[in-house]
C-alpha cells in the first residue's frame, strides 16, 4: 500500500507557474512508476505527466509538452510537476498517481485544485 500526499496547488494568473508536489508517506520503496493526472468537472480524468522512478525518465501528454516538468527527488520519495505559462484550460484538479507495475494505477492522492485565471 501507498499513500500519496499532495500539495502546491492554488491560483495563479495566465503565464504564471506553479510547482506541485506529491509525497508517498508510506511504502514509497513499492514504486515503479509515479505521475500526475487532472479532472476537470464533467471530463473524464487525463494523463499529464509520468515517469519511471527508478530512472525519472518521463513521459508527457502533449497538451503540456514544453510547458511542464516531471521530476522526483528519491531521498524525499517526492514527485514534483512544475509547471509554467499557465493556461486558463490547465484549471482542473490535480492528482498525483502511483503503480508498483508498469500498467495501470493503483494509488492515488487526494488531489490538489489549481486555477488559472486569465
Amino acid at each position: 500500500q501507498v499513500q500519496l500526499v499532495e500539495s502546491g496547488g492554488g491560483l495563479v494568473q495566465a503565464g504564471g507557474s506553479l510547482r506541485l508536489s506529491c509525497t508517498a508517506s508510506v511504502g514509497a520503496g513499492n514504486v515503479l512508476v509515479a505521475g500526475w493526472f487532472r479532472q476537470v468537472p464533467g471530463k473524464e480524468r487525463e494523463f499529464v505527466a509520468s515517469l519511471l522512478w527508478s530512472s525519472g525518465k518521463p513521459a508527457y501528454a502533449d497538451s503540456v509538452k514544453g510547458r511542464v516538468t516531471i521530476s522526483r527527488d528519491t531521498a524525499k520519495a517526492t514527485v514534483y510537476l512544475q509547471m509554467n505559462n499557465l493556461r486558463p484550460d490547465d484549471t482542473a484538479v490535480y492528482y498525483c498517481a502511483a503503480s508498483p507495475r508498469a500498467t495501470g494505477w493503483d494509488y492515488w492522492g487526494q488531489g490538489t485544485q489549481v486555477t488559472v485565471s486569465s
